[in-house]
Parts: C-alpha cells; structure tokens; sequence
C-alpha cells in the first residue's frame, strides 16, 4: 500500500517533545506524513470545526493550558462558551493542543505519542522516544 492510498496529515509543534516523537513513531513505521507545522500556517474555524468533530472532541478538551495564553485571556473559566474558545484558537493557533492527526481510520489529539498507533494500518518493528522510552508494540 502506497502512502497515496493512506494518507496521513500530522499538525504539529517542533518545540513540543510529543509531537515530534509522533512523527517520528510515523515515519518508523514507514509512511511519509504531510507534516503542517501549524504556528506558521495558521487555523480556520472550518478547519478546527471539522477536526474537533472528527475526533469527538469539544474546543475547551482541544485547548491546550500549559504554555499557552490561554488563562490571561480568560478561557479557563467555568461558563466559557465554545465559540469563544474557538475564535482564540484561530487568533492564537499555540491554544490548540498538539498533534493532531489524520488518516483514512480517523483523527485524534495523539497525547500521549503511542495514541497514533491506533492510527495506522502498521507500525514500527520497535520505537523508542528521544527520553530513551521504549515503546511497547
């Protein structure tokens, strides 16, 4: 099976540890993901409506809090809606948490990295993560 008929769309954060042991853990199991670093390319409201949904997530579980402006702007309150949350995320593209992935057996926040296994139609024969933990297959 080529990469062509199982595409995978990784939107990720260099600067994260998560992330990049995600891509990694992809390209070991030999695909070529499309990787969108996405604090460059930005977000749409459709594009997050559309993610969220098919993860089954709603924006405030997407949010990501640590290392991000998401208390100073207010978002961590009991009662903030939605739409609110949404409209940050599209200002503030670091407010979504990472990575999300893509492929034809759905989309998942892969947190931790191991989640994108569940992803792939194979996985590497073994994988260990830059802190030297050895995933189990």
């Amino acid at each position: 099976m080529s990469d062509a008929d199982f595409p995978i769309v990784i939107f990720h954060n260099p600067a994260c540890g998560t992330s990049r042991n995600t891509v990694a853990m992809v390209q070991a199991a030999g695909y070529a993901p499309k990787v969108v670093e996405y604090l460059q390319a930005g977000w749409t409201h459709d594009q997050l409506r559309e993610l969220a949904g098919e993860a089954g997530l709603t924006f405030r579980a997407l949010m990501r809090e640590k290392g991000t402006p998401a208390e100073a702007l207010g978002l961590l309150a009991d009662g903030v809606d939605e739409a609110r949350i949404l409209d940050a995320m599209v200002e503030h593209p670091i407010l979504v948490n990472r990575p999300l992935v893509v492929t034809p057996k759905g989309v998942k926040l892969c947190r931790p990295s191991e989640v994108v296994l569940d992803l792939l139609d194979r996985k590497p024969e073994s994988f260990t993560k830059e802190d030297g933990e050895v995933v189990k297959l």
